[in-house]
């Protein structure tokens, strides 16, 4: 295990991200993906693209999972023991219809002080380039933070951009299978094609930070800010949710999320 954790330091300072296989097992992946859909059930004037921030703290599934030991030792390996959650995001791209992700940096949008964080790319779905699988740019972690812009009339998740030329040769597809988890840096360019196939194409971005990165949004806490390990650090925090059977999505080991 050791080697492997060296192996995949050294890939992620070298090009900006690494992936690791078979995070998570079948029955918490299948979990997830119920999750998504009851998600979409709830908040039928959203997206599969738009399940984010302000959902989370509220949730006891979703602050399971993102709590889960495996999750959480890989991000210790980048950021340290103490460790906080910023934000998560589904971004759940249906067949045919499911946007594309315009190159973007990250960190050209957070409000951290100082710009160390990480984010997992935990896979729901096989992700591969017929679907819109996540793209990266090896080795632009290495730059600095770019300026964005606005793109009009683009048909995307987010409708701004990073506002520098991106040569398109160097893009990495990263394929991933149901539970396979990518890291990357927050500086890293990257971003994803429009889903034009028959197969929705689910991931759950995963923000952490180290507890000694202020979160500076205002109102605080933030509504996505919560302790997951170590010391509380810098930051102020949600509240861990009580799960209340009805108003919540059953999931494994739910009652220990009751009291």
């Amino acid at each position: 295990m050791f080697i492997l954790a060296v192996m995949d330091m050294r890939e992620y300072d070298s090009d900006g991200y690494a992936i690791f296989r078979d995070v998570l097992d079948a029955g918490l992946v299948q979990e997830a993906d119920e999750h998504v859909r009851w998600l979409q059930e709830r908040h039928p004037g959203r997206s599969g693209e738009d399940l984010s921030t302000e959902l989370v703290a509220k949730d006891p599934f979703w602050v399971r999972l993102v709590s889960d030991d495996r999750l959480l030792d890989i991000a210790e390996r980048f950021i340290g023991p103490d460790i906080a959650l910023f934000a998560s995001h589904y971004i759940a791209k249906p067949p045919y219809t499911g946007k594309a992700v315009l190159w973007h940096q990250d960190g050209a949008f957070w409000p951290l002080e100082p710009m160390k964080v990480v984010t997992l790319w935990l896979a729901v779905d096989r992700s591969g380039p017929e679907n819109g699988c996540l793209r990266v740019i090896p080795g632009s972690h290495r730059e600095g933070i770019h300026k964005v812009r606005e793109r009009d009339g683009e048909d995307a998740v987010f409708g701004v951009e990073s506002d520098v030329a991106v040569d398109e040769s160097r893009a990495v597809d990263v394929i991933l299978e149901p539970g396979d988890v990518e890291v990357h840096h927050p500086n890293i360019m990257h971003g994803s094609n429009a889903n034009n196939s028959p197969n929705r194409r689910c991931g759950l971005t995963i923000r952490y930070i180290p507890t000694s990165t202020r979160i500076t949004a205002e109102p605080l806490p933030f509504p996505s800010a919560l302790l997951l390990r170590g010391e509380p650090g810098v930051n102020e925090y949600q509240p861990r949710p009580r799960y209340v059977a009805g108003e919540h999505l059953p999931f494994r080991g739910a009652e220990d999320w009751a009291a």
